[in-house]
């Protein structure tokens, strides 16, 4: 099993998800990851369907270089969980929507780990903010990466300061 790679260089971060149908969620983590130039892989492994894939895969990434993985799941939601069990890296869940329980069992499964095995879980399709923990996580041992997430932030606080004015000039106008 070769994960597929977005760059020359090693991944540092993977992305894992249980189903095809999680990758217009979990496309928005490698968007992150690439906007931060930080290279990873994406995979389709199931907890259910091929443990054995993600027993090699989750044991096997901190020799292959990972530094975190993000695992999005739906339903009963393991693939997070049983990957944490697997690997001493740092796992991000993305609790994915489902039409059964609107995602509220994804996001219970994967943030009632027990204890010794946390598994870092996100707001249900919050695959944007799972890969942004990454960034944070890689940040702390690289001072560029770091001045690139005080960038990225400044660049919310500035959109958010835009909106104010925004309204303040539509409520001038009206009066």
């Amino acid at each position: 099993m070769t994960p597929a790679r977005t760059e020359q260089q090693a991944p540092l971060v993977g992305i894992l998800m249980g189903s095809d149908s999680d990758f217009d969620i979990m496309k928005e983590a490698a968007d992150v990851l690439a906007e931060f130039g930080i290279p990873y892989e994406i995979s389709v492994i199931s907890a259910h369907r091929t443990p054995a894939d993600l027993e090699t895969y989750a044991s096997s990434a901190q020799d292959r270089g990972l530094k975190a993985i993000i695992a999005g799941a739906g339903g009963a939601a393991h693939l997070p969980g049983v990957t944490a069990a697997m690997t001493v890296l740092p796992v991000i869940g993305v609790p994915i929507y489902s039409k059964k329980l609107s995602g509220q069992d994804s996001l219970y499964a994967i943030v009632q780990m027990p204890a010794g095995i946390p598994v870092a879980t996100v707001g249900i399709d919050n695959a944007r903010n799972a890969a942004l923990l990454a960034v944070q996580m890689l940040a702390l041992a690289d001072d560029k990466l770091m001045q690139a997430m005080k960038a990225f932030r400044e660049k919310l606080a500035e959109a958010s300061r835009q909106k104010t004015a925004k309204i303040r000039e539509k409520l001038h106008a009206k009066s």
